[in-house]
């Protein structure tokens, strides 16, 4: 039978985030876990809570998420990370938008806790991410590894109530994550023409920092939004410096 809206939530080793994922998530019409053979309990404890499952090899998040959509029959696909949580707010109105036939698909905003705290400002906030789709409407660009494109056939609108999303707790987990990210983008701009000249290693991370800080008001979110900001521009050196080596060889 066609479901109105299924929440997928794609794991790895998620074992400290799924339970209260799916529980935050008991107001949809079922919820599929999209394993990625997990070596935790993940699967065990998705299966407790009633998550269907499914567990299918890793090439990609949006080869992944085009897997999810194919495996699943409903009407809405609602995408949620293991780290984040649905309030009953949110759920009342992905209830309520999806009986509007404009729309194929709906940014969802995102409250961010990074550091122990929520971050308002330095470029988090709204943070809006593409995740309620008609799922006939929509797939994922498959040469995206990471930061994931929809293509939409249709209009996208814009939700009013956020997402929780538990997001670094540590620096370590925040640096971790983004040298990860950093050889991707140091391709892109490699792809796009873009070379590691000396004056960038200085001009960049300084640009960064500023717009984070000052553009995006940084400065409002205290010391997190200081140590975002450094962080962010410690990133743009990284990059830059994967960009140089990518020129070298």
């Amino acid at each position: 039978m066609n479901q109105q809206v299924i929440a997928v939530i794609l794991t790895k080793n998620e074992e400290a985030h799924i339970a209260d994922c799916i529980e935050s998530l008991q107001w949809t019409d079922g919820v599929l876990v999209f394993d990625s053979y997990s070596e935790d309990r993940t699967v065990e404890i998705a299966h407790t809570l009633g998550a269907q499952v499914i567990q299918h090899p890793f090439r990609g998040y949006g080869s992944q998420r085009n897997a999810a959509l194919d495996a699943v029959d409903a009407e809405w696909i609602f995408f949620v990370d293991a780290d984040e949580r649905a309030t009953p707010r949110l759920a009342t109105e992905i209830r309520q938008v999806i009986e509007d036939h404009a729309y194929v698909g709906w940014w969802v905003p995102r409250h961010n806790y990074i550091f122990g705290g929520i971050v308002y400002h330095t470029g988090w906030y709204p943070d809006y991410q593409l995740r309620l789709l008609r799922r006939q409407r929509a797939r994922y660009d498959p040469q995206r590894e990471v930061h994931e494109i929809v293509i939409l056939d249709g209009e996208a609108g814009y939700l009013e109530h956020s997402l929780i999303h538990y997001n670094y707790a540590t620096v370590g987990q925040f640096l971790n994550k983004q040298r990860r990210y950093a050889d991707y983008d140091a391709r892109i701009l490699w792809e796009q023409g873009i070379r590691a000249r000396p004056h960038k290693f200085i001009t960049r991370p300084w640009a960064e920092f500023c717009r984070r800080y000052f553009t995006l008001q940084g400065y409002k979110d205290g010391w997190r939004g200081l140590l975002l900001s450094g962080l962010m521009a410690y990133y743009q050196l990284v990059v830059y410096s994967r960009l140089r080596r990518l020129g070298s060889n």
